[in-house]
């Protein structure tokens, strides 16, 4: 139940599953057929930052929702896992978008609570601050938000005075706003409620319906990098102190 977990846990008793199984179509002409959670980062890949950043915070249980080129993925974990939390992959019978993987997914969550995250979508802060603030909200959902000074390429998330989530705006128009960091707090009871079996988006086909008072907004001070284009891979190549800096 909802703000019965002991604060500042961190990812102790939640599950985390990692969204990885886009086709990464924006960075083909860099990685070629390389799936875009295998990028190469220095000397490990964006799967192992994320897995250890995630391990970091006390998570113990991953699944790693995964489709194109998912046996690439299967065989680098195999020959050298990079933490020592239990990975779990779920592999998509076809692209299912972000919505879709999540309830595919259903069945290896133990947890009442799972934090879903955007493979690549690398992410600085407090962590355990953003679980905490779920759990004595009350919400279902909480997107984790951060403020920026120009959302054109994001999109805005607009919440009331309550933190309650009231709309979205799609990508293009410029200026300061709140935007989806790429990390979301779900309990089991959303996604059995909100997310239905078959291919969907989080963003465009969920979140927008439950606009009811159950999806609250998370600001905080995160410092966050979407690796999608080819110039933001460039940026995560030059280490954790190029992310977008956000506002809380």
């Amino acid at each position: 139940m909802p703000g019965s977990r002991t604060k500042g846990l961190g990812l102790a008793d939640v599950d985390v599953a990692l969204l990885a199984g886009g086709l990464g179509t924006r960075v083909r002409d860099v990685l070629g057929d390389l799936p875009k959670v295998l990028a190469p980062l220095g000397d490990e890949t964006l799967l192992d930052s994320q897995l250890r950043w995630l391990a970091g915070w006390g998570a113990r249980r991953i699944v790693i929702c995964l489709g194109f080129r998912h046996e690439m993925v299967i065989d680098h974990l195999n020959r050298a896992p990079p933490v020592a939390a239990v990975l779990l992959p779920s592999i998509e019978p076809q692209p299912l978008g972000t919505a879709g993987a999540i309830i595919w997914a259903r069945g290896l969550f133990k947890q009442d609570t799972i934090l879903v995250m955007n493979g690549d979508t690398m992410l600085e802060g407090d962590l355990a601050g953003f679980i905490d603030s779920h759990g004595v909200s009350g919400a279902a959902c909480s997107i984790l938000c951060v403020l920026v000074d120009d959302a054109a390429r994001y999109g805005r998330v607009f919440a009331n005075a309550d933190g309650k989530v009231t709309g979205f705006e799609e990508k293009g128009r410029e200026g300061p706003g709140m935007v989806s960091a790429g990390a979301y707090l779900m309990n089991r009871s959303f996604l059995d409620e909100w997310i239905k079996p078959g291919p969907g988006s989080l963003e465009k086909d969920v979140f927008p319906r439950a606009l009811n008072g159950s999806v609250r907004v998370h600001v905080g001070g995160f410092r966050f990098l979407d690796i999608g284009t080819p110039e933001s891979l460039a940026r995560a190549r030059l280490g954790r102190g190029n992310f977008v800096a956000g506002s809380g």
